[in-house]
């Protein structure tokens, strides 16, 4: 079965996401899932394009980020740093430059055993920020996750609709974790749903944007988010409706390759 990413490069297994903030229960008020970047200063986006905020990172240390391998196409960044230019974003209210980029050696979207992420260089180590710890236990199956982002808003009854460029958070709870991590947009109308009150899915542009598992009054990254599952139902147009499948890689898998390419043992400073 293919999966759609969450960007806008077509054609690809995956159906990627542009721009916009998660899509929503139809019961529920959007006040309610609306964020302030200042809560989350870890988590920033990759670019603007117009109104539309498109790809999200997440800062993991005091020098490096981590994102979906396919933003770097669905941006300007990978155009940039291969042009030897440093490429501008805003981290926790603080202009940052990233000069390099690491992609996994398995990111190839045409086969199986891809794996959609991508390491994010700063051109300079900075404290603030507290980089966001990572989640190594195994034990991420039937946990509830928050996910994070800037793209499409929409309603779970008709899909992704519009992009309005504000930050917004649900939850969801992971239904399978194994290459992968999977979580399953429940219709809360339905007696058998598990539908949790901030219920949520990511939408277009809201690649490479995180989930996250609570630790006590903190939170560990479990996972960055890479495409939507294609069903028979499945449409661009009605992205993210109710039954939607969203697809997250698990950090918990790649952990090795992250502490090479940083060049530290985890944990990481924080």
């Amino acid at each position: 079965m293919k999966i759609s990413v969450l960007g806008i490069v077509a054609g690809l297994c995956l159906t990627a996401s542009t721009s916009h903030a998660i899509i929503i229960r139809h019961d529920t008020g959007p006040d309610r899932y609306e964020k302030r970047a200042s809560e989350y200063p870890a988590v920033f986006f990759l670019e603007q394009q117009g109104s539309r905020k498109v790809c999200a990172a997440t800062v993991i240390h005091r020098r490096w980020a981590i994102t979906a391998a396919h933003c770097t196409e669905e941006t300007m960044l990978g155009n940039t740093l291969d042009n030897k230019r440093r490429f501008a974003v805003e981290v926790g209210g603080q202009a940052r430059e990233i000069d390099l980029m690491i992609i996994h050696p398995d990111y190839d979207q045409l086969s199986a055993t891809d794996v959609d992420l991508a390491l994010l260089r700063f051109r300079d180590e900075r404290a603030l920020p507290h980089p966001v710890p990572l989640q190594v236990q195994e034990d991420e199956m039937a946990q509830v996750v928050s996910i994070l982002g800037w793209g499409f808003f929409g309603l779970g009854t008709s899909g992704r609709s519009y992009s309005d460029g504000r930050l917004r958070m649900a939850q969801n709870r992971i239904s399978e974790a194994s290459t992968r991590l999977r979580m399953v947009f429940d219709d809360p109308r339905e007696r058998a749903a598990d539908s949790l009150e901030l219920e949520g899915m990511p939408s277009l542009g809201d690649s490479g944007g995180p989930a996250f598992i609570a630790d006590g009054n903190s939170y560990r990254l479990a996972g960055i988010a890479v495409g939507e599952l294609e069903g028979e139902s499945f449409t661009e147009e009605t992205q993210g409706k109710y039954g939607a499948i969203a697809i997250y890689e698990r950090i918990s898998q790649h952990i090795k390759w992250i502490e090479t390419v940083v060049g530290s043992k985890l944990p990481f400073d924080s």
